[in-house]
């Protein structure tokens, strides 16, 4: 009878870690760049309308293709704009800003915005540094997990604008169960 126990309480762990694995897939995006793959973690519970957009647009092939249109050495690299060129957004509607308590560290990922607070579309940007002046300002909704050394390789831009000529560009990026 304890075998029995035993072997129940195991295969009841074992479906439970798989549940919460294919979860962990699900809220885990792919970002392969030229240098190489970018884990990031997405937080749904601090963002959860901006996950939502992300991984629509990431898993629907959105992002493929995109340019890192503005590089600032040591501060960040933003992309997600379809035009290239810091204006342009997706066909769905800008979103309700979600600031959160997770403050703008080294791989955090924040949703790029106008001047409105809730102007936030398709534009995201990505921390080589700290900037935590930033908390409260834009929409947290993410964080890098494993591959930053590929993040740090990406093309620098000129000047305060940080202009990228000649950009890097996004490869290909999906949610872990969907790539």
């Amino acid at each position: 009878m304890k075998l029995i126990k035993t072997l129940a309480v195991t295969a009841f762990a074992l479906c439970f870690a798989g549940a919460a694995f294919a979860a962990d897939k699900a809220n885990t995006l792919l970002l392969d760049l030229k240098g190489g793959q970018v884990t990031i973690e997405l937080l749904p519970e601090k963002a959860p309308n901006h996950v939502k957009r992300i991984k629509n647009l990431a898993n629907s092939g959105f992002y493929d293709g995109l340019k890192f249109h503005r590089v600032i050495d040591g501060f960040m690299a933003q992309t997600g704009d379809p035009l290239g060129n810091g204006t342009g957004g997706s066909d769905e509607p800008d979103l309700k800003a979600e600031f959160n308590d997770v403050s703008f560290q080294r791989g955090v990922i924040g949703m790029a915005r106008a001047q409105n607070p809730d102007s936030a579309n398709s534009q995201f940007f990505i921390m080589f540094a700290p900037g935590t002046f930033l908390d409260g300002q834009y929409t947290v909704w993410g964080r890098v997990t494993d591959g930053m050394n590929h993040v740090d390789k990406i093309k620098r831009g000129q000047g305060q604008n940080g202009s990228v000529s000649d950009p890097d560009t996004i490869v290909k990026m999906r949610t872990a169960d969907k790539y």
